[in-house]
């Protein structure tokens, strides 16, 4: 899987390039439509709904919808952490501590191997020394 079927594909996301809180701009990416076709038919509803009720639904679209990630995605856990940094950024430093604590364990156990004792003797066995 290429990296462009990470991006906008599997969420709706907020452009960080739109006029008004990117929501048009966002959908049309999503939906691979003009922009400005986008733009016309919030408009045209607005017009026909007597405005209201679509200026609401739009801000609370532009509330609940994420803005697009910064950097593309690589992989699927890209897509994970960021959903879930921009979902919840509790959950999503609580996830960053528990991988930098295992690497610390795994880190503090290869330090333990290689100041060993046993460690020392084995290299100088397999050196001759």
């Amino acid at each position: 899987m290429n990296t462009n079927d990470y991006n906008k594909r599997d969420g709706w996301y907020r452009s960080r390039n739109g006029v008004f809180m990117g929501v048009c701009r966002g959908l049309a990416e999503h939906f691979d439509f003009p922009v400005f076709g986008m733009r016309v038919l919030w408009i045209l509803v607005a017009l026909v709904t007597v405005f209201w009720p679509v200026v609401i639904v739009y801000l609370i679209a532009g509330v609940l919808m994420k803005p697009e990630p910064v950097v593309p995605f690589q992989t699927a856990e890209d897509r994970e952490f960021y959903d879930s940094a921009a979902c919840s950024r509790a959950a999503a430093v609580a996830r960053l501590k528990r991988t930098y604590d295992s690497l610390d364990h795994r880190l503090q156990r290869m330090e333990a191997i290689v100041t060993s004792p046993d460690f020392q003797w084995e290299r100088r066995l397999r050196d001759g020394e």
